[in-house]
């Protein structure tokens, strides 16, 4: 079935993935970004390189427009809304920019879809962060992770929300505008609470993309700190199979419209962001790499782990690709980009 996309953020990481898997697929996608992260030029001429004639449209604009917003959208017959401030610190730095970006930019995106002559489907990527810290579940030390003392499956949807920073706070709103645009209004809308993504054309930093950062860090020689004790655990999941999980979504939206779904790797791909991450990234690599600690950051979780039986037993989806195939995978582009430019990007 044909389809006009509209993705917001559409120059990032996942935005230029799902460019790309859709363009091969023969749909018409607009690419809509503030080309304000690193890289984002890079993706966008990767995306001009391979799509048909004139299947690729390139915006330059911001989701705080909301004018500009809503003409593209009357166009559209999918919004993937990932356009987003996505650094925590930065939210405590400045945390108004962080508000008109994710919580404003959000509501800019719903009223233009509810605005729409024919209303798309909209999914949003919200994040793992709208649950907090999580203090009150329990959880046990072992030699080199923590685990849940009583959660074997990970955190369902029904977790209490608990924001935490600006950056939960604004995210946390955006989710439940999503949610609450399909009660309201009806709208057909998704929203997938995101754990750790990975993959190729992540320009990872130190305050987000902690995988993508730390294959980087390790090839370009860059210094690399790790809060606390390097034994958090968090459930990491390879490019392709989120975009496996939204191209479910838009196919059984019928089930998925107003449904919130925890989206990671589950149980089976949770590791130690170091004590066990580190090892892996070390035999990839055939060296050791030299690393400094820092004290914990605030409210950073002991355990992150998603639980993701929902969106199989709703969506038919489950992850494929295994922590070793998709870090391998990672540390390949990595190099090659490397290779095609010494700084290709990375600073």
């Amino acid at each position: 079935m044909s389809r006009h996309y509209l993705i917001t953020g559409g120059a990032g990481f996942i935005g230029s993935n799902y460019a790309a898997r859709l363009l091969a697929r023969g749909q018409r996608v607009t690419v809509y970004d503030n080309f304000a992260r690193r890289g984002a030029e890079v993706n966008v001429r990767w995306l001009e390189e391979q799509a048909p004639r004139g299947a690729l449209r390139v915006v330059r604009g911001d989701v705080r427009d909301a004018a500009l917003l809503t003409a593209l959208t009357r166009e559209a017959d999918v919004v993937v809304h990932l356009a987003a401030q996505v650094a925590v610190t930065t939210s405590v730095r400045d945390p108004r920019l962080d508000f008109e970006v994710n919580a404003l930019g959000t509501f800019n995106v719903l009223e233009a879809a509810r605005l729409a002559p024919q209303p798309p489907i909209v999914l949003y990527a919200s994040t793992n962060k709208v649950y907090g810290g999580m203090e009150e579940v329990p959880v046990v030390e072992e030699a080199t992770r923590y685990r849940y003392a009583s959660l074997p499956y990970g955190v369902p949807e029904t977790q209490p929300l608990d924001f935490h920073s600006p950056y939960g706070c604004s995210k946390g709103a955006g989710d439940q505008y999503v949610r609450d645009y399909a009660r309201i209004y009806g709208l057909r809308t998704v929203v997938f609470r995101q754990s750790c993504i990975y993959g190729p054309r992540q320009w990872g930093i130190e305050d987000q993309g902690w995988v993508a950062w730390f294959v980087i860090a390790a090839l370009t020689g860059h210094p690399i700190t790790i809060y606390g004790d390097g034994k958090q655990v968090r459930d990491v999941l390879y490019i392709d199979d989120l975009l496996d999980v939204y191209d479910a979504a838009i196919e059984r939206i019928d089930t998925a419209a107003g449904q919130v779904y925890n989206i990671g790797g589950g149980p089976d791909r949770a590791i130690a962001i170091w004590a066990e991450f580190g090892p892996l990234l070390e035999e990839l690599l055939g060296r050791s790499i030299p690393v400094q600690y820092g004290p914990w950051r605030p409210g950073d979780q002991r355990v992150y782990i998603s639980d993701i039986r929902k969106a199989h037993r709703e969506l038919g989806w489950q992850p494929r690709i295994g922590i070793r195939e998709g870090v391998a995978r990672l540390v390949e582009w990595v190099q090659a980009a490397l290779q095609r430019e010494a700084n290709y990007g990375f600073e």
